[in-house]
């Protein structure tokens, strides 16, 4: 599948999920890579839902799942104009139906409304938020990779807040975050969610985890769940098969996730 015209130079035009989806994004700044696709592949989606994501950036994640799920109601949300036209863009030469929208993530309630973003409105939420913490990481000198990596201490909670507004009662949020800097994760999810499940994303076998993949739902009073881990490599360097198949474009684990925590009885 190719993207016409040429791309022009200041852009790059990758393949992702062993090539099924092709991407333009910046060649220089925040560019897209592995933690997308984990995030994409962690969303438990079904065809029909309505689907939100966070800093959609040039689009990898929400179009990534897309091309999983099928027919979903996908609306990506981003800051930048110029990423929310090249988002759009990717998603039309791709074939993929979405929605995107110039918005802060902070932004009031009414601006998220007045966007077509109500409360209880989404299904689910997504979101590969900025998580290295601005005291204790150089920041680059470019100023949207700066901009896409480094959290000035709030990020966390102000997204959150966000994603619960416009979840439904059952709705799913799923993220994915610095495993070192989990307990933030979890102390703002403490407020209006519950059956949260985790799963470590790790480099190769005998190495701590880098990342996690944290899913909530809102309004859910099922108990919290570590999850197996994703070990990305083997010790020889190649791929597991279970990232192979996340990477190609498959579903994380082997059900949907988010079930248990979704048709769990309230106590």
């Amino acid at each position: 599948m190719a993207l016409d015209p040429v791309p022009p130079a200041e852009l790059t035009e990758d393949a992702f999920l062993a090539g099924k989806l092709r991407l333009r994004q910046f060649s220089r700044g925040h560019r897209s890579g592995h933690d997308a696709i984990l995030l994409a592949a962690a969303v438990p989606a079904r065809t029909g839902e309505r689907v939100v994501e966070f800093g959609a950036g040039a689009g990898a994640a929400g179009l990534a799942l897309a091309r999983r799920v099928g027919d979903v109601s996908l609306t990506l949300v981003e800051i930048d104009p110029v990423l929310v036209d090249l988002a759009q863009a990717n998603a039309a030469a791709n074939g993929i139906t979405a929605r995107t929208i110039v918005l802060d993530v902070g932004a009031r309630a009414a601006e998220f409304a007045d966007a077509g973003l109500p409360p209880d409105h989404a299904d689910h939420v997504m979101m590969n938020a900025p998580f290295h913490a601005a005291d204790r990481h150089r920041g680059s000198p470019d100023e949207g990779k700066r901009s896409a990596h480094l959290d000035a201490g709030e990020t966390c909670e102000v997204w959150i807040k966000a994603a619960r507004r416009i979840l439904a009662p059952g709705g799913c949020l799923t993220l994915i975050w610095r495993a070192d800097e989990l307990s933030r994760v979890l102390d703002a999810l403490g407020r209006g969610f519950g059956g949260i499940e985790l799963v470590p994303v790790h480099p190769k076998p005998d190495a701590a985890a880098i990342r996690v993949l944290v899913r909530a739902i809102k309004a859910s009073r099922a108990p919290m769940r570590l999850l197996p881990g994703l070990i990305l490599n083997d010790g020889e360097g190649r791929p597991t098969a279970e990232a192979d198949h996340v990477l190609q474009g498959g579903a994380l684990g082997s059900a949907p996730c988010g079930e248990t925590a979704r048709n769990a009885p309230e106590k």
